[in-house]
């Protein structure tokens, strides 16, 4: 494979968003975009390749503790990508190869005697399209990653619970736990999905266009969840949907290929991404001028 990721989104609305209503948002701080700690997760002049394509060059960035922080940006230009660096999944890709470093806590996640399994489990991944194991029931979708891992819990059935009403699906499934998991709606689906992620309790979730398939309901639901969640976690979330953008996430990062590799052009708190962007290009696409 030799050429860079080109993700399937949503076509941008051609409008600015409503300013994001989630509580306390206004309290963030641009600064810890951009900032160098041991707590959270951290990308450090982070490049990709696909066999010679160069496809995302000299990435850093900071993402906060409990925050929820948006990738944005036309197809292409190396969201996905980066997504898939941050948790080690990019390598694999066949003819892939990386450049720079990724800090959990301090930690180094492409150090020498990292385990990339170990890594996956504190970053924690939710694809495009829903994925639930079809031949496994509700319960045991959820409790798959435990099984797979080799982890212990002592009571499964809180552990499944507590996954459930976290992902917003507790209601809607718990009288029919041994139901097939396909069997569930798109949306359901998708929230199966994120539960099972939870299950294994990661630092760290990563969203690529979770809700890209699903109906304006079912993204409601979605999104509700990923409010809820970043109240305990880190989300990463990349999304084509420019009003999705400012309804759930605290910042924005905006990456763009012009002719070369993807780069980071500014990050910046949602708010200001949308209200008063730094750079020109960042106006012209959430503004629906381009992308």
């Amino acid at each position: 494979m030799d050429q860079p990721d080109m993700t399937q989104g949503e076509v941008v609305t051609p409008s600015l968003p409503e300013t994001p209503v989630v509580e306390d948002r206004t309290r963030r701080d641009s600064s810890r975009l951009h900032e160098h700690t041991d707590k959270g997760l951290e990308a450090c002049s982070v490049h990709a390749w696909f066999g010679k394509h160069h496809a995302l060059a000299d990435v850093s960035l900071h993402f906060p503790e409990n925050t929820v922080t948006g990738l944005i940006g036309p197809s292409g230009c190396g969201k996905s990508t980066f997504l898939r660096l941050l948790n080690r999944m990019h390598e694999f890709i066949p003819n892939s190869a990386m450049a720079g470093d990724v800090f959990l806590d301090g930690q180094d996640i492409y150090g020498a005697k990292v385990n990339p399994a170990d890594v996956r489990l504190k970053i924690g991944m939710v694809f495009q399209k829903p994925n639930p194991f079809p031949s496994m029931t509700i319960e045991e979708n959820v409790l798959a990653g435990l099984k797979l891992a080799k982890i212990k819990t002592s009571d499964k059935e809180a552990l499944l619970e507590d996954c459930l009403v976290r992902a917003g699906l507790w209601k809607e499934v718990k009288d029919r736990l041994k139901a097939a998991g396909a069997s569930l709606s798109g949306g359901q689906q998708q929230r199966l999905c994120i539960a099972r992620a939870l299950a294994v309790k990661p630092n760290v979730l990563l969203m690529d266009e979770p809700c890209s398939a699903l109906d304006p309901g079912s993204t409601l639901r979605v999104e509700e969840t990923i409010v809820q969640l970043s109240e305990t976690m880190t989300i990463i979330i990349v999304t084509h949907n420019m009003q999705q953008a400012a309804r759930v996430s605290d910042y924005c990062a905006f990456f763009l290929s012009d002719g070369g590799p993807g780069q980071l052009i500014e990050a910046d708190l949602t708010s200001n991404m949308f209200s008063n962007p730094s750079d020109k290009r960042t106006a012209d696409y959430v503004q629906g001028r381009f992308g």
